[in-house]
C-alpha cells in the first residue's frame, strides 16, 4: 500500500520503527501505592500515557494527542522498590493517527533479576498542529519480524475499532429512531 492509498501526504518519508522507539523508567515509592499496598494502576497508566505521546511526538516531529487507549492489561502486581521499564513504539501509522504499543515491565531496584512484564497497552495518538487539527504523519516503516507481525496486530485493532464504533453509532441511531433517548 503506498502513501497515497493510505491517504498520507507522499512528501513525508517514512521513519523506521527504531526511530522513535522509547523506553521510560522509574523507581515506584510509597506514593505511588493503592489502598493494597501495591502500586496504583493508575500511576502506571499514567507512565504508559507519558511514555506513548513521547513516541507519538517524536515519530510525528510534533505535538500528538492521546485519541484513545486499548486493552491496558495488567499482568502482575508492581510493588514500591520496583525499578519499572515502560517501552513504546509505534506499531502502525494512518493519515494523522498512530497505534502507539506499550510494555510494562518491573524488577527490584537492588537485585539483578530479569524485569518481568506487568503490563501492556495500545494507545491511539493523533497528531495535531498548532490549532488542533490533523496534521499527516509519516508512515512507519516495520524493520524486523516482531515489527511486521505488530503492524498486522494493530491493523486487526484498528478494522475492529472503527466496526465497534460504527455498530455503536448504528444501534443509537435505531434506538432514536424507534423513540428512545440515551
Amino acid at each position: 500500500m503506498t502513501n497515497q492509498d493510505r491517504g498520507t501526504d507522499p512528501e513525508i518519508s517514512g521513519k523506521p520503527t527504531s526511530a522513535s522507539r522509547t523506553t521510560l523508567s522509574h523507581i515506584m515509592t510509597g506514593n505511588d501505592t493503592n489502598l493494597l499496598g501495591t502500586v496504583h494502576g493508575g500511576v502506571i497508566m499514567k507512565l504508559v500515557d507519558d511514555v506513548a505521546g513521547a513516541v507519538a511526538g517524536r515519530h510525528s516531529g510534533g505535538p500528538a494527542v492521546t485519541a484513545s487507549m486499548d486493552e491496558m492489561a495488567f499482568l502482575e502486581p508492581v510493588r514500591v522498590g520496583d525499578l519499572v521499564h515502560v517501552k513504546a513504539q509505534v506499531n502502525w501509522t494512518g493519515r494523522s493517527s498512530m497505534e502507539v504499543g506499550v510494555r510494562v515491565l518491573a524488577e527490584r531496584w537492588n537485585e539483578s533479576t530479569p524485569a518481568v512484564q506487568v503490563g501492556s497497552a495500545y494507545l491511539v495518538f493523533a497528531a495535531v498542529d498548532a490549532d488542533g487539527k490533523p496534521r499527516p504523519v509519516p508512515q512507519v516503516v516495520p524493520e524486523t519480524e516482531r515489527d511486521r507481525r505488530r503492524y498486522q496486530e494493530a491493523q486487526i485493532r484498528r478494522t475492529h475499532r472503527l466496526a465497534r464504533r460504527r455498530a455503536i453509532m448504528e444501534l443509537r441511531q435505531n434506538r432514536a429512531a424507534e423513540g428512545f433517548e440515551d
